[in-house]
Order: structure tokens, then C-alpha cells, then sequence
């Protein structure tokens, strides 16, 4: 398997653009990139939410209470796309939802648009999927997409029905659930056939801690080029859901390390640990991380590098999931202009530190808020041993 498949030639008008293949040393997602380069952070990723609706109800879902039967028009694609062409340092779309395929129109009129501007401006592409209905809607997609993005959760049928359609509100038979987790699956191989890389995330929760390994493996077996892996925070929808601490999260990334294939790209991110804490089993889990072969640490781009837009209102957010109000929207300013107005925001200020020797941008609002509420990283300093 090349988990390194991809297409490198892209296009801007008839310039060829070579692009580095997306690879443990190349995930231009990370905001610790753009740091380095410009002595500062930029705004190079924008995330669009393109649909609030969805073919499921998971229990874990950042975005659910947002998710609706019905939703109003969005705002016209030659206005995103105006934005996005202004960003001077673009480098990465994401496209989010909802289910963004939910709707075939969305695909056709919204997402192929969205996914051709970036191809021909040399921009990597990711969206944020479950793969759950039929592939002709990815099929209009994969000749344009970089990553497809899915969450993957489950060692079986029976947990994909437990976990999927939680908060369903109505009977959903385990045979309809079992049927989608098999499309979901082939889908996603083919998919990878097509010459996407498929990134499965799994999130560290209470259902799945101690049996992260056996989730490993079929991630594997399905194909995915990488596993992304991230702690799951009690937030939004998902904020009633048992927590689990801090060690378990530790043991069970042990857990996945001691038993991994380690020709699978594996990404961590939004991890609670940091090369200045005080805690030296957390201290020796991220130098094990830094040294294992095929395995990253990304640092979270939301508010780093990266807003998302809400594309039936231009509203301009730190995140899709976020609390924090809109601080402007696209009809009335550039997104680098926004990018500059939230850095300036006291939230931004409270978890905009940079440690060069950790490769570090410091936590996230939610992991700060969290963990860390009256911690002051620009007061620490990274133990390197």
C-alpha cells in the first residue's frame, strides 16, 4: 500500500505547480509551518460549513446542535471563492458540515467549484465526510480532492449503530445501520483507489480507549493511508458524555503505539500534553511520539492558521464548533482582515504562545479551558531531556 498516494501536479492557469506529496513531513494543516515562515501567524487555511444537515446523529458530534431537517440558501460560490482569492497565503481548504454530501445539488454547485479553485491555485483540499452515501457523490470529488477526512470509531457494525445514531430521535434498525457501515468501508477503499488520501479519525473517548488498538487495525484493513487521532473534549452536543482523564488518554496512545502498523501515517492531535508540563510520563509520551517512524503531532490550526465560514451566512468563525460569536463576515471583509481582528481578540492572546524547541503553538481554547484555566503558557518553558 503507498500510503503517499496522491496526485503532486497541479495547475494555475498553464503553469504546472509542483507540490510536495502531503506526507508526515509535509502537512501544510499544521500551523507550526507558517510560523516558522513568516515570524508570525497567517491566515493559510479557511474551513466552509456547507451544509447543516446529515444522514446521522452521532453521540460524539461537535456540530449537532446546529443540525437541522431543513436549511435556508447559501450564499452565492463566486463570493467564497472572491474571498478565498484574496487570502494571500492560502494553502489549505477544508469543507465541512453536516454531511456536505448530504446534498447532491451542494456537491454539484458548491463543493466541485470550491475543490477546482483550489486544484488550479496549487491549495490541498480536504473534506470532512462520512462516506456513508452512495460514491457517485464522491466520484464527482476524487478527481479534485486531496484528503478525505472520516470518522472512524467503531470495531463493528454494532457499535457504528450504538454510536451513529445516538441522538437519532427516532428507531434506526441495526440491518440499515450495518448497511451503511459496509458502504462506508468500500467507499473509502475506493476512494484510496482513486488516488485519495483517506485520513480515518478516531477520537479517544470513553467507548474507545482501551480498544484503540483493535480500531487501528481496521483502519488499516479499509485501506486509509493515515489514522488521525485526537482526545475527544466534552463540547457543544457531546458535552454530557463521560470524560476520561488525562492518564487514560496517556495509556491508551500507549496502548496504539505498542501495537500499530507503522507503515500507516499516524496524526495526533489536540493532545492535553506539552513538553512544559510538570508530569514526566507525559514528558516521555511526546518525546516517544517525536521519534517513532511515520507518526506526527499537529498542532491545532483553529484560530492558528486557519477560520471557518458559515456559507448561508458569511459569518466568520475561530471554529465550526467554537463558542466564541462571529467576529465578521465575508460580505463586508477580507478573511485576512478577520484573521488579524481575532488575534487581537483576549481569547487568541490567552493560547497564542510558540515554543521553537518543542515545535509548540500551546493549547487550544478548548484543552485550555479545560486543563488549564489558570496556567499562563507564556510563563512556561519546555523540559527537553
Amino acid at each position: 500500500m503507498n500510503m503517499l498516494h496522491t496526485q503532486n501536479n497541479q495547475y494555475r492557469g498553464n503553469t504546472a505547480i509542483q507540490l510536495a506529496p502531503l506526507s508526515p513531513v509535509n502537512d501544510p494543516w499544521d500551523p507550526i509551518g507558517s510560523l516558522s515562515r513568516y515570524g508570525g501567524h497567517r491566515l493559510t487555511s479557511v474551513e466552509m460549513t456547507v451544509t447543516n444537515l446529515c444522514n446521522m446523529r452521532c453521540e460524539h458530534c461537535a456540530v449537532g446542535d446546529t443540525l437541522v431537517m431543513a436549511e435556508p440558501d447559501k450564499i452565492p460560490i463566486g463570493e467564497m471563492i472572491r474571498r478565498l482569492e484574496e487570502v494571500e497565503h492560502l494553502e489549505t481548504i477544508s469543507i465541512t458540515g453536516g454531511e456536505p454530501t448530504f446534498s447532491n445539488r451542494t456537491v454539484k454547485e458548491y463543493m466541485v467549484p470550491l475543490l477546482q479553485y483550489a486544484r488550479s491555485r496549487g491549495v490541498r483540499s480536504q473534506i470532512n465526510s462520512n462516506v456513508t452515501l452512495p460514491y457517485s457523490r464522491y466520484e464527482q470529488l476524487a478527481p479534485f480532492l486531496d484528503v478525505m477526512h472520516i470518522s472512524f470509531n467503531y470495531t463493528s457494525a454494532e457499535d457504528f449503530h450504538q454510536i451513529g445514531f445516538a441522538k437519532a430521535g427516532h428507531s434506526v434498525s441495526l440491518e440499515a445501520a450495518a448497511k451503511l457501515y459496509d458502504r462506508m468501508i468500500d467507499n473509502a477503499q475506493r476512494l484510496s483507489d482513486a488516488g485519495v488520501l483517506v485520513s480515518a479519525e478516531s477520537m479517544i473517548n470513553y467507548r474507545t480507549h482501551d480498544k484503540i488498538d483493535e480500531i487501528h487495525q481496521l483502519i488499516v484493513d479499509m485501506g486509509c493511508q493515515r489514522h488521525e487521532v485526537h482526545p475527544m473534549y466534552p463540547s457543544s452536543f457531546a458535552k454530557d458524555l463521560p470524560v476520561i482523564t488525562r492518564e487514560q488518554m496517556r495509556r491508551s496512545i500507549e496502548l496504539l503505539l505498542n501495537s500499530r502498523d507503522s507503515n500507516v501515517w499516524m496524526l495526533f492531535g489536540t493532545l492535553p500534553f506539552y513538553q512544559c508540563s510538570d508530569n514526566k510520563q507525559e514528558r516521555d509520551l511526546l518525546t516517544r511520539l517525536a521519534n517513532e517512524r511515520n507518526v506526527t503531532v499537529r498542532n491545532d490550526p483553529d484560530g492558528r492558521n486557519r477560520l471557518n465560514v458559515n456559507l448561508f451566512s458569511g459569518d466568520v468563525f475561530v471554529t465550526d464548533f467554537s463558542d466564541v460569536p462571529s467576529f465578521g463576515n465575508i460580505a463586508d471583509s477580507r478573511l485576512d482582515e478577520l484573521f488579524d481582528r481575532w488575534l487581537k481578540h483576549p481569547l487568541a492572546q490567552g493560547v497564542n504562545c510558540h515554543c521553537p524547541a518543542a515545535s509548540c503553538c500551546g493549547p487550544n481554547l478548548l484543552v485550555k479551558d479545560m486543563y488549564y484555566k489558570d496556567v499562563n503558557f507564556h510563563m512556561r518553558s519546555a523540559i527537553l531531556e
